[in-house]
């Protein structure tokens, strides 16, 4: 919306300034930011009011770790709703609402924003820590995945592109033309992504932070692709309207950012699947439409982490009997190794922060 104030420059020579990307996406990151610091206590009191508090798992599921998080009982969860609020409104402010990628980032947050949504009220309506079925959550997020591929297939600017697969350090293409198979490997990517977030958000703070040099990451990117010569020279593609997916992502990271100030060690409020699988699910849309899908297995090689850990210990039970880690996901493994949930979070933010430096030096690195 701001973006065209730049059309009275011509009176005012300061409104010049909102044609560019760079500022639009640092005021989008100061509002969200500024949006969840206001309304995070209001928030926080109104959840409580409606009792929405977080369900935990008992002693019969998790054992030792029900002892060492039973404080968290009856904290606020659905924060996520202060995270999809902030990020909408400082994207309709401060991005160019005419481009087609910025709608599809958005709408697909959003969606799975909802998904998350339903699946924390079940929880706390039914005072159990199981909420919708996975195969639900599943069929979310694929239908994002479906509604990506068919707008952008059927978008001339787009769907050369779209049929491109992408690998880091690499000046060229992996796969071109791919056609229809776009659909299942997007389908990954967006059901990766969601559920990679949402097994992170596990301990305090853990995936607010992440989000933050993740989301910070891909705003550099979609910059970079936007800009028609800058992708050229460092041989990335070219996406049309990429630009206004960086306003997106700024938002985001800002909006992560306000949420941690209520979120950390010892959290007011969690952010719940309402946040977490709306986070993923916009991160996995973006590197879509960017052509990144593979960078976000460096850039969120914590959510990779998490994710992958999980899949280890289900599949060394099943083949050997045996378990790798004391519990998946990976933070309760040291958790129950004897470090304390800050340690843990910590050194998790270290390693995101040092994923992000690595996805960065891919744009020398071809």
């Amino acid at each position: 919306m701001f973006y065209y104030l730049h059309q009275w420059a011509s009176d005012l020579g300061f409104l010049n300034v909102f044609r560019y990307v760079t500022f639009r996406a640092i005021g989008a990151a100061l509002t969200a930011l500024i949006l969840c610091l206001w309304l995070g206590p209001m928030t926080i009191r109104l959840l409580t009011r409606l009792k929405l508090g977080q369900p935990l798992r008992g002693k019969e599921e998790v054992h030792q770790l029900a002892d060492l998080h039973s404080a968290k009982k009856g904290t606020p969860t659905m924060g996520g709703l202060l995270i999809l609020f902030s990020v909408t409104l400082s994207t309709l402010l401060w991005a160019r609402l005419d481009q087609t990628v910025l709608w599809l980032a958005l709408i697909g947050m959003l969606l799975l924003g909802l998904v998350g949504f339903a699946d924390d009220y079940l929880k706390v309506t039914k005072k159990k820590s199981a909420g919708i079925p996975g195969r639900i959550k599943l069929a979310g997020q694929f239908l994002v995945a479906v509604g990506v591929a068919f707008v952008l297939m059927a978008s001339p600017a787009h769907r050369e592109a779209c049929e491109m697969i992408f690998v880091p350090f690499m000046k060229t293409p992996l796969l071109t033309d791919i056609g229809w198979w776009v659909i299942p490997f997007f389908a990954i990517v967006v059901m990766g992504t969601s559920n990679a977030v949402n097994l992170t958000d596990g301990l305090d703070g853990l995936a607010a932070g992440c989000t933050v040099s993740v989301m910070l990451v891909f705003a550099v990117f979609s910059y970079l692709s936007g800009h028609l010569d800058l992708a050229k020279y460092l041989y990335l593609p070219h996406t049309p309207g990429g630009g206004e997916l960086a306003v997106f992502c700024a938002a985001m990271a800002g909006a992560a950012l306000g949420f941690l100030w209520y979120n950390c060690h010892p959290a007011q409020v969690f952010m719940g699947d309402t946040g977490s699988l709306a986070i993923g699910g916009g991160l996995g849309v973006v590197a879509i439409c960017i052509n990144q899908e593979l960078l976000l297995i460096i850039a969120g090689g914590v959510f990779v982490m998490e994710a992958g850990s999980v899949l280890l210990q289900v599949a060394s039970f099943k083949l050997t009997g045996k378990r790798i880690f004391a519990m998946s996901p990976i933070h309760h493994h040291f958790e129950l190794k004897g470090w304390k949930e800050t340690m843990v979070v910590t050194r998790f933010w270290i390693l995101s922060f040092l994923f992000a430096v690595i996805a960065i030096s891919t744009l020398k690195i071809r």
